[in-house]
């Protein structure tokens, strides 16, 4: 770590939201500058940089990335069909939906984990 810098954390940097990361720069590490506008990755980077923990290249990107993104897409579209249906459609096709959607969402997480 920096000389003189100590952060009290509780839990990994990894695993806390980019929430939790902005409020731990905010607070403990001024040297990060527009923290507000970074994402998680970007934050993660600046934060390890600043107190010289590295080996890493950057952020790890998944190869499924735009693919996982698709998906979600198609999911948020599909659930607005599903609210519009859900007045004055079948029980049948309220059902489809929703198991489209399922699909939908076992696939992004089974990505997401290769």
């Amino acid at each position: 770590m920096s000389e003189g810098l100590q952060l009290d954390l509780k839990k990994p940097l990894d695993k806390m939201t980019a929430k939790e990361l902005r409020e731990l720069v905010l607070k403990q590490i001024p040297q990060v500058t527009g923290a507000s506008g970074l994402g998680k990755d970007e934050l993660l980077v600046q934060i390890k940089e600043v107190l010289g923990i590295g080996g890493e290249d950057g952020p790890k990107v998944s190869p499924y990335k735009t693919k996982i993104l698709s998906m979600k897409s198609k999911m948020r579209s599909l659930r607005t069909a599903r609210t519009e249906v859900s007045g004055d459609g079948t029980r049948k096709q309220k059902e489809i939906l929703r198991r489209q959607i399922n699909k939908l969402k076992k696939r992004t997480r089974r990505l997401a984990k290769a």
